[in-house]
Protein backbone atom coordinates (compact mmCIF):
# COMPACT_ATOMS: atom_id res chain seq x y z
CA UNK A 1 0.00 0.00 0.00
CA UNK A 2 1.54 3.30 -1.13
CA UNK A 3 -1.23 5.88 -1.03
CA UNK A 4 -4.61 5.56 0.67
CA UNK A 5 -7.61 7.85 1.02
CA UNK A 6 -9.73 7.81 4.17
CA UNK A 7 -13.25 9.23 3.97
CA UNK A 8 -14.27 10.51 7.39
CA UNK A 9 -10.55 10.72 8.15
CA UNK A 10 -10.96 13.32 10.90
CA UNK A 11 -13.45 11.20 12.83
CA UNK A 12 -12.99 8.72 15.67
CA UNK A 13 -11.87 5.67 13.70
CA UNK A 14 -10.62 7.53 10.63
CA UNK A 15 -8.16 9.76 12.46
CA UNK A 16 -6.70 6.79 14.32
CA UNK A 17 -6.34 4.97 10.99
CA UNK A 18 -4.62 8.01 9.45
CA UNK A 19 -2.03 7.95 12.23
CA UNK A 20 -1.51 4.20 11.84
CA UNK A 21 -1.00 4.39 8.07
CA UNK A 22 1.30 7.42 8.28
CA UNK A 23 3.44 5.57 10.83
CA UNK A 24 3.75 2.74 8.28
CA UNK A 25 4.99 5.15 5.62
CA UNK A 26 1.76 5.23 3.59
CA UNK A 27 0.81 8.50 1.91
CA UNK A 28 -2.59 9.46 3.32
CA UNK A 29 -5.33 11.65 1.89
CA UNK A 30 -8.06 12.62 4.33
CA UNK A 31 -11.57 13.56 3.17
CA UNK A 32 -13.78 15.22 5.77
CA UNK A 33 -16.32 18.04 5.95
CA UNK A 34 -15.89 18.41 9.75
CA UNK A 35 -19.54 18.14 10.57
CA UNK A 36 -18.59 15.50 13.12
CA UNK A 37 -14.83 15.15 12.55
CA UNK A 38 -12.43 17.32 14.54
CA UNK A 39 -9.51 19.26 13.12
CA UNK A 40 -7.34 18.65 16.17
CA UNK A 41 -7.50 14.91 15.50
CA UNK A 42 -5.55 15.31 12.25
CA UNK A 43 -3.22 18.16 13.22
CA UNK A 44 -0.26 15.89 13.93
CA UNK A 45 -0.52 13.83 10.74
CA UNK A 46 -0.91 17.01 8.68
CA UNK A 47 2.22 18.48 10.21
CA UNK A 48 5.25 17.90 8.04
CA UNK A 49 3.18 16.76 5.07
CA UNK A 50 2.60 13.21 6.28
CA UNK A 51 -1.05 13.50 5.26
CA UNK A 52 -3.05 15.76 2.96
CA UNK A 53 -6.54 17.09 3.61
CA UNK A 54 -9.28 17.43 1.02
CA UNK A 55 -12.04 19.26 2.83
CA UNK A 56 -15.46 18.54 1.41
CA UNK A 57 -18.58 16.41 1.28
CA UNK A 58 -18.59 12.80 0.08
CA UNK A 59 -21.72 13.68 -1.87
CA UNK A 60 -19.54 15.94 -4.05
CA UNK A 61 -18.13 13.82 -6.86
CA UNK A 62 -15.42 16.36 -7.74
CA UNK A 63 -14.11 16.31 -4.16
CA UNK A 64 -13.82 12.52 -4.22
CA UNK A 65 -12.14 12.34 -7.60
CA UNK A 66 -9.58 14.90 -6.46
CA UNK A 67 -8.89 12.92 -3.30
CA UNK A 68 -8.65 9.51 -4.97
CA UNK A 69 -6.07 10.48 -7.61
CA UNK A 70 -3.09 8.14 -7.37
CA UNK A 71 -4.51 6.05 -4.51
CA UNK A 72 -4.34 2.27 -4.43
CA UNK A 73 -6.82 1.93 -1.52
CA UNK A 74 -9.89 3.80 -0.30
CA UNK A 75 -10.95 3.31 3.33
CA UNK A 76 -14.58 4.40 3.33
CA UNK A 77 -15.37 5.20 6.97
CA UNK A 78 -17.63 8.25 6.57
CA UNK A 79 -21.25 7.59 7.56
CA UNK A 80 -24.22 8.77 9.53
CA UNK A 81 -24.01 6.56 12.60
CA UNK A 82 -27.01 7.83 14.55
CA UNK A 83 -28.87 4.51 14.74
CA UNK A 84 -31.17 5.53 17.55
CA UNK A 85 -32.71 8.56 15.81
CA UNK A 86 -32.88 7.05 12.33
CA UNK A 87 -36.68 7.17 12.16
CA UNK A 88 -36.62 10.91 12.86
CA UNK A 89 -34.69 11.60 9.65
CA UNK A 90 -35.02 8.56 7.35
CA UNK A 91 -33.48 10.30 4.35
CA UNK A 92 -30.19 10.87 6.19
CA UNK A 93 -29.18 7.19 6.30
CA UNK A 94 -29.94 6.76 2.62
CA UNK A 95 -28.07 9.91 1.65
CA UNK A 96 -25.07 9.81 3.99
CA UNK A 97 -24.55 6.04 3.80
CA UNK A 98 -25.92 4.50 0.60
CA UNK A 99 -25.76 7.39 -1.87
CA UNK A 100 -22.41 8.48 -0.44
CA UNK A 101 -21.04 4.97 -1.01
CA UNK A 102 -22.34 4.99 -4.59
CA UNK A 103 -20.48 8.28 -5.10
CA UNK A 104 -17.31 6.79 -3.63
CA UNK A 105 -17.47 3.79 -5.97
CA UNK A 106 -18.08 5.97 -9.03
CA UNK A 107 -15.21 8.28 -8.11
CA UNK A 108 -12.99 5.23 -7.69
CA UNK A 109 -14.02 4.00 -11.12
CA UNK A 110 -13.27 7.40 -12.64
CA UNK A 111 -9.80 7.41 -11.06
CA UNK A 112 -9.18 3.69 -11.73
CA UNK A 113 -8.88 2.84 -8.03
CA UNK A 114 -10.07 -0.71 -7.46
CA UNK A 115 -9.55 -1.47 -3.77
CA UNK A 116 -11.97 -0.40 -1.04
CA UNK A 117 -12.22 -1.26 2.66
CA UNK A 118 -15.69 -0.46 3.93
CA UNK A 119 -16.88 0.16 7.50
CA UNK A 120 -20.12 -1.79 7.72
CA UNK A 121 -21.91 -2.88 10.88
CA UNK A 122 -23.22 -5.86 12.81
CA UNK A 123 -26.58 -4.08 12.60
CA UNK A 124 -27.05 -5.61 9.14
CA UNK A 125 -27.98 -8.86 10.92
CA UNK A 126 -31.06 -7.26 12.50
CA UNK A 127 -32.08 -9.73 15.21
CA UNK A 128 -30.65 -13.06 14.02
CA UNK A 129 -31.48 -16.45 15.48
CA UNK A 130 -27.87 -17.67 15.56
CA UNK A 131 -25.30 -16.59 18.18
CA UNK A 132 -22.42 -16.02 17.81
CA UNK A 133 -23.59 -14.72 14.42
CA UNK A 134 -21.44 -15.77 11.41
CA UNK A 135 -21.03 -13.79 8.20
CA UNK A 136 -23.12 -16.26 6.17
CA UNK A 137 -26.19 -16.39 8.44
CA UNK A 138 -29.48 -15.94 6.53
CA UNK A 139 -30.49 -12.30 6.92
CA UNK A 140 -33.62 -11.64 8.95
CA UNK A 141 -35.88 -8.64 8.46
CA UNK A 142 -33.94 -5.40 8.80
CA UNK A 143 -34.73 -3.61 12.04
CA UNK A 144 -33.02 -0.23 11.56
CA UNK A 145 -32.68 2.22 8.69
CA UNK A 146 -28.99 2.44 9.51
CA UNK A 147 -28.48 -1.30 9.12
CA UNK A 148 -30.55 -1.37 5.94
CA UNK A 149 -28.55 1.49 4.42
CA UNK A 150 -25.25 -0.24 5.24
CA UNK A 151 -26.48 -3.51 3.75
CA UNK A 152 -27.32 -1.62 0.56
CA UNK A 153 -23.75 -0.27 0.56
CA UNK A 154 -22.42 -3.81 0.84
CA UNK A 155 -24.55 -4.82 -2.13
CA UNK A 156 -23.17 -1.97 -4.23
CA UNK A 157 -19.58 -2.90 -3.35
CA UNK A 158 -20.21 -6.55 -4.23
CA UNK A 159 -21.77 -5.52 -7.54
CA UNK A 160 -18.80 -3.28 -8.43
CA UNK A 161 -16.48 -6.13 -7.47
CA UNK A 162 -18.32 -8.46 -9.84
CA UNK A 163 -18.80 -5.92 -12.63
CA UNK A 164 -15.57 -3.92 -12.56
CA UNK A 165 -13.08 -6.21 -10.86
CA UNK A 166 -12.96 -4.24 -7.62
CA UNK A 167 -11.58 -5.65 -4.38
CA UNK A 168 -14.03 -4.94 -1.57
CA UNK A 169 -13.09 -5.69 2.04
CA UNK A 170 -16.32 -5.32 4.03
CA UNK A 171 -15.92 -5.13 7.80
CA UNK A 172 -19.00 -5.57 9.98
CA UNK A 173 -18.12 -3.88 13.27
CA UNK A 174 -19.51 -4.24 16.73
CA UNK A 175 -19.41 -0.97 18.72
CA UNK A 176 -15.91 0.50 18.79
CA UNK A 177 -14.33 1.99 21.92
CA UNK A 178 -11.09 3.84 22.58
CA UNK A 179 -9.35 7.16 22.23
CA UNK A 180 -11.47 9.82 20.45
CA UNK A 181 -14.68 7.86 20.97
CA UNK A 182 -17.60 10.30 21.04
CA UNK A 183 -20.75 8.48 19.98
CA UNK A 184 -22.69 5.66 21.58
CA UNK A 185 -24.29 4.68 24.85
CA UNK A 186 -21.03 4.58 26.86
CA UNK A 187 -20.42 8.20 25.84
CA UNK A 188 -24.04 9.07 26.61
CA UNK A 189 -23.88 7.48 30.09
CA UNK A 190 -20.60 9.23 30.91
CA UNK A 191 -21.90 12.59 29.73
CA UNK A 192 -25.22 12.16 31.56
CA UNK A 193 -23.50 11.32 34.84
CA UNK A 194 -21.24 14.33 34.48
CA UNK A 195 -24.33 16.49 34.06
CA UNK A 196 -26.33 14.81 36.85
CA UNK A 197 -24.28 12.54 39.15
CA UNK A 198 -27.33 11.54 41.19
CA UNK A 199 -29.42 9.72 38.59
CA UNK A 200 -29.16 7.99 35.23
CA UNK A 201 -31.89 6.92 32.82
CA UNK A 202 -31.16 3.71 30.89
CA UNK A 203 -33.28 2.86 27.88
CA UNK A 204 -34.75 -0.65 27.97
CA UNK A 205 -34.24 -3.06 30.85
CA UNK A 206 -30.44 -2.82 31.05
CA UNK A 207 -30.13 -6.51 30.19
CA UNK A 208 -29.24 -5.83 26.58
CA UNK A 209 -26.04 -7.72 25.78
CA UNK A 210 -23.52 -5.84 23.66
CA UNK A 211 -20.10 -6.51 22.19
CA UNK A 212 -17.32 -3.95 21.86
CA UNK A 213 -13.88 -3.74 20.25
CA UNK A 214 -10.92 -1.46 20.99
CA UNK A 215 -10.24 0.95 18.12
CA UNK A 216 -6.62 -0.11 17.59
CA UNK A 217 -7.67 -3.76 17.48
CA UNK A 218 -10.32 -2.80 14.93
CA UNK A 219 -7.70 -1.09 12.76
CA UNK A 220 -5.39 -4.09 12.97
CA UNK A 221 -8.23 -6.32 11.76
CA UNK A 222 -9.10 -4.02 8.84
CA UNK A 223 -5.46 -3.79 7.74
CA UNK A 224 -4.96 -7.55 8.13
CA UNK A 225 -7.92 -8.22 5.84
CA UNK A 226 -6.83 -5.56 3.34
CA UNK A 227 -3.34 -7.05 3.13
CA UNK A 228 -4.76 -10.55 2.68
CA UNK A 229 -6.92 -9.51 -0.27
CA UNK A 230 -4.72 -6.81 -1.83
CA UNK A 231 -4.46 -8.69 -5.12
CA UNK A 232 -7.72 -10.62 -4.90
CA UNK A 233 -10.76 -9.06 -6.61
CA UNK A 234 -14.18 -9.78 -5.15
CA UNK A 235 -16.18 -8.98 -2.03
CA UNK A 236 -14.61 -10.28 1.19
CA UNK A 237 -16.74 -9.97 4.33
CA UNK A 238 -15.46 -10.07 7.91
CA UNK A 239 -17.10 -9.68 11.30
CA UNK A 240 -14.95 -7.61 13.65
CA UNK A 241 -15.43 -8.01 17.39
CA UNK A 242 -14.32 -9.98 20.40
CA UNK A 243 -15.59 -13.27 21.75
CA UNK A 244 -17.02 -11.43 24.77
CA UNK A 245 -20.18 -9.49 25.51
CA UNK A 246 -21.20 -7.10 28.28
CA UNK A 247 -24.58 -6.26 29.75
CA UNK A 248 -25.60 -2.61 29.49
CA UNK A 249 -26.13 -2.52 33.27
CA UNK A 250 -22.60 -3.83 33.79
CA UNK A 251 -21.21 -1.01 31.66
CA UNK A 252 -23.25 1.45 33.75
CA UNK A 253 -21.76 0.03 36.94
CA UNK A 254 -18.23 0.26 35.54
CA UNK A 255 -18.71 3.88 34.43
CA UNK A 256 -20.25 4.87 37.76
CA UNK A 257 -17.42 3.19 39.69
CA UNK A 258 -14.84 4.95 37.52
CA UNK A 259 -16.48 8.29 38.39
CA UNK A 260 -16.83 7.31 42.09
CA UNK A 261 -20.62 7.71 41.85
CA UNK A 262 -23.64 5.73 43.06
CA UNK A 263 -26.48 7.09 40.92
CA UNK A 264 -30.10 5.99 41.07
CA UNK A 265 -30.57 4.05 37.83
CA UNK A 266 -33.97 4.31 36.15
CA UNK A 267 -34.83 1.79 33.40
CA UNK A 268 -37.46 2.75 30.84
CA UNK A 269 -38.42 -0.93 30.40
CA UNK A 270 -38.72 -3.37 27.52
CA UNK A 271 -36.16 -5.65 25.88
CA UNK A 272 -34.65 -2.93 23.70
CA UNK A 273 -33.75 0.72 24.13
CA UNK A 274 -35.30 1.93 20.86
CA UNK A 275 -36.72 0.57 17.62
CA UNK A 276 -33.82 -1.19 15.92
CA UNK A 277 -31.82 -1.75 19.12
CA UNK A 278 -30.86 -5.42 19.21
CA UNK A 279 -31.13 -7.03 22.68
CA UNK A 280 -28.13 -9.26 21.88
CA UNK A 281 -25.12 -8.53 19.68
CA UNK A 282 -22.51 -11.27 19.55
CA UNK A 283 -20.63 -11.83 16.27
CA UNK A 284 -18.71 -14.93 15.24
CA UNK A 285 -15.15 -13.71 14.51
CA UNK A 286 -13.57 -17.01 13.48
CA UNK A 287 -13.07 -15.80 9.89
CA UNK A 288 -10.87 -12.80 10.80
CA UNK A 289 -9.11 -14.84 13.47
CA UNK A 290 -8.30 -17.33 10.71
CA UNK A 291 -6.04 -14.64 9.20
CA UNK A 292 -4.00 -14.59 12.41
CA UNK A 293 -5.65 -11.52 13.99
CA UNK A 294 -6.36 -11.40 17.71
CA UNK A 295 -7.66 -8.50 19.84
CA UNK A 296 -5.16 -7.18 22.36
CA UNK A 297 -7.67 -5.72 24.80
CA UNK A 298 -10.70 -7.19 26.52
CA UNK A 299 -13.97 -5.27 26.57
CA UNK A 300 -13.32 -4.08 30.12
CA UNK A 301 -9.83 -2.91 29.22
CA UNK A 302 -11.17 -1.06 26.17
CA UNK A 303 -13.88 0.57 28.27
CA UNK A 304 -11.34 1.62 30.90
CA UNK A 305 -9.15 3.28 28.26
CA UNK A 306 -12.17 5.05 26.82
CA UNK A 307 -13.15 6.46 30.21
CA UNK A 308 -9.59 7.62 30.85
CA UNK A 309 -9.59 9.41 27.51
CA UNK A 310 -12.92 11.09 28.25
CA UNK A 311 -11.54 12.23 31.63
CA UNK A 312 -8.65 13.90 29.83
CA UNK A 313 -10.80 15.49 27.10
CA UNK A 314 -13.58 17.28 28.88
CA UNK A 315 -14.08 19.56 25.87
CA UNK A 316 -15.40 16.66 23.76
CA UNK A 317 -18.20 15.51 26.02
CA UNK A 318 -18.97 19.01 27.31
CA UNK A 319 -19.47 20.40 23.79
CA UNK A 320 -22.04 17.71 23.09
CA UNK A 321 -23.68 18.20 26.48
CA UNK A 322 -24.03 21.93 25.79
CA UNK A 323 -25.48 21.21 22.33
CA UNK A 324 -27.98 18.77 23.83
CA UNK A 325 -29.04 21.34 26.45
CA UNK A 326 -29.62 23.89 23.70
CA UNK A 327 -31.86 21.44 21.82
CA UNK A 328 -33.81 20.62 24.97
CA UNK A 329 -34.36 24.32 25.73
CA UNK A 330 -35.61 24.90 22.18
CA UNK A 331 -38.30 22.22 22.51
Amino acid sequence: MKRACITGGAGFIGSNLAERLCAQGVEVVIVDDFRTGRREYVTDVMRGGRARLVEGDVLDQAVLEQAFAGCDWVFHLQANADVRRGLEHPWRDLEQNTIATANVLEAMRAREVKRIAFASTGSVYGEPGVFPTPEDVPFPTQTSLYGASKLACEGLIAAYAAGYGFTGVICRFVSILGERYSHGHVFDFYRSLKRDPARLQVLGDGRQEKSYLYVQDCLSAILTAAARHHDEPGAHIYNLGTEETMLVDDSVRMIAKHLSLAPAVEHTGGRRGWIGDSPLIHLDVDRIRGLGWRPRLTIRQALARTLEWLDAHEDVWREQADALSAVELAR
